[in-house]
């Protein structure tokens, strides 16, 4: 079993860069962080035979989504309360086309475009993740490309 040093620094720009897919940039760095916490108590129990980019990817959508819940539960501050309450539940303080454009996408589109084009999973691993057919995986990934203009120049997007 290689040293779980080398598994961070070979695997760890791919988590960063899903976790900022799903996240923006301001909260990716502590979802990457835990993902490797809970990385680090599990890789013992691995298989040896296991894909442990995928596996890492699975922790860390499950991080994202950890983090997405405790922000929807957290009040948001303001210097003023609104007169009206607000549709949206917190303040967009998100910037940048690529961002914007991915987050209009519906989740599973979003989701698959990230794991796909950023991260570079293939289509059966995404499936894997959501839970439905390869197929639907790729549809989702294409729509979400189509539906994206920014995000059109592919793989070679860097965040």
């Amino acid at each position: 079993m290689r040293p779980f040093e080398q598994i961070i620094t070979e695997y760890g720009p791919v988590v960063l860069r899903v976790c900022r897919a799903v996240l923006g940039p301001q909260e990716a760095e502590d979802a990457w962080s835990e993902t490797f916490l809970s990385a680090l108590k599990a890789y013992p129990d691995l298989p040896p035979d296991a894909n442990v980019e995928a596996w890492l990817v699975t922790i860390a959508h499950r991080k994202a989504i950890d983090v997405t819940r405790a922000a929807a539960r957290r009040p948001t501050p303001v210097e003023t309360p609104p007169e009206h309450p607000s549709h949206i539940g917190r303040p967009e303080d998100w910037d940048g086309d690529l961002w914007r454009a991915l987050k209009a996408l519906p989740a599973r589109q979003r989701q698959a475009v990230a794991y796909h084009y950023l991260a570079g999973l293939p289509y059966k691993e995404i499936a894997a993740l959501h839970g439905g057919s390869t197929d639907a995986a790729r549809r989702a990934a294409a729509d979400g490309m189509v539906i994206c203009v920014p995000c059109r120049r592919g793989p070679t997007v860097r965040w």
